[in-house]
């Protein structure tokens, strides 16, 4: 297991990067905790996993260092970082059985065939493998199979962090939630650093204690799945995260008060705006409720989402969702939609508004 620091980390595919825009990875300062379950989250293309791939060694970053427990190890090949890496696609050895599948890392070190075996069924037992211990790995599924990739990087005890690029995309639905919560159950067990590439918000809230959010190689947020939540740093993490995702109203401010459309809208950050950016209003739908006063709205649509209704509303032809108990009364045409102020924040350039401003 391994604390990991990225230090002025940037890369770029081409030979003479000059601008902002050459760099697939932009400028990042992160420190990793030993033994911490982390999720890169973001939309295709953002530069998840070929970050993924400066940490484990495949690529060598354009610029800044990669430590490993204060170790730079940014010039190390894969083998010498002593790391594990579970793709896409599940990589077994078709024609060897389970049980030679999780005890080829460690023959392959040289340890000792008694040791081999009990880390072997200890292992399998973790990851439900145990019946299947001699079976050829070409009869599994494809969760089966993954679980072995999965085996093989939990089963060598000098492994500083397991790696997983999206690892769940070839999974049946109907199986996801049963991997998610048993790598959730393993991390807790284990106690190995993991990083956990997906595009996928579910999968990254429910495996990560703390989840970093990418967007066009930069990362915009570095949050628990409650903090990017309730205080979204950017308004992409607001629209990426939930679901709906956040509100976004274009405003203006003065004398420390947010207005839409001209009327006053309370917030808990408007006081540090500054004049002449693009400024935002953000506030999620969980986060809106009718009221008898507030904002006057169309209503335009109304979804069944099971356990509660997804409202759509219009005010100077912006939408503004908010999300009703199920069985809740809602009015059929117009109403009035007011916003919890401490969850309700300005956005300037889509950045948060803080006091530093």
């Amino acid at each position: 297991m391994a604390k990991i620091t990225l230090k002025g980390l940037r890369h770029s595919y081409m030979p003479n990067p000059s601008k902002p825009a050459d760099y697939a990875l932009q400028e990042l300062n992160v420190d990793w905790e030993d033994g911490g379950a982390y999720a890169l989250l973001g939309p295709s293309g953002c530069g998840k996993t070929t970050l993924l791939n400066i940490i484990s060694g495949l690529l060598t970053p354009s610029h800044g260092e990669i430590l490993f427990d204060d170790e730079d190890v940014t010039r190390m090949q894969p083998d010498e970082r002593h790391i594990a890496q579970v793709f896409q696609f599940p990589v077994v050895y078709d024609t060897m059985t389970v049980y030679d599948n999780l005890a080829f890392p460690l023959r392959n070190r040289g340890v000792p065939e008694p040791e081999v075996d009990k880390r072997v069924r200890e292992i399998a037992d973790m990851i439900d493998l145990t019946e299947t211990l001699q079976n050829r790995a070409a009869g599994l599924t494809a969760d089966g199979k993954q679980k072995i990739s999965l085996g093989r990087g939990l089963v060598r005890s000098d492994v500083n962090v397991i790696m997983f690029d999206e690892p769940l995309t070839v999974i049946d639905p109907h199986l996801k939630w049963q991997l998610r919560s048993k790598l959730k159950e393993l991390h807790q067990r284990v106690k190995t650093t993991m990083i956990y590439v997906t595009h996928d918000q579910t999968e990254a809230l429910t495996f990560a204690d703390k989840v970093v959010v990418m967007k066009d190689g930069q990362v915009v947020q570095i949050g628990t799945p409650v903090e990017l939540f309730e205080r979204p740093q950017h308004t992409f993490v607001g629209h990426f995260i939930g679901s709906p995702g956040m509100n976004v109203l274009p405003c203006e401010v003065r004398g420390g008060q947010a207005f839409f459309e001209g009327e006053p809208v309370a917030t808990w950050n408007a006081v540090h705006a500054k004049e002449g950016a693009k400024l935002e209003v953000g506030v999620r739908p969980e986060f809106v409720s009718f009221s008898e006063k507030g904002l006057a709205v169309e209503i335009t649509k109304v979804s069944d989402a099971g356990r509660f209704q997804i409202v759509d509303t219009r005010k100077g032809g912006r939408s503004i969702k908010l999300l009703v108990p199920d069985g809740a009364e809602i009015p059929e045409k117009h109403a009035h939609v007011s916003f919890k102020t401490d969850h309700t924040q300005v956005y300037s350039d889509g950045w948060l508004v803080t006091g530093g401003e």
